[in-house]
């Protein structure tokens, strides 16, 4: 359960943050904002050596 708990308190804390980009009208940071939790997940995957060949692919 406690994995749970950490996985909801980002997410709400994520919702939290684009709530009050469109609240704010900055419309243009939510890209921003996507792109640096994708950029972000793929570090958090390439921390697996299994993935690593497929991601220098990339680059």
């Amino acid at each position: 359960m406690k994995k749970f708990k950490g996985f909801f308190l980002k997410a709400s804390i994520i919702k939290e943050l684009l709530s009050f980009l469109w609240q704010n009208k900055l419309w243009w940071m939510i890209p921003i904002i996507i792109v640096f939790l994708l950029l972000g997940l793929l570090i958090w995957f390439a921390q697996s050596s299994a993935v690593v060949p497929f991601i220098y692919t990339l680059f």
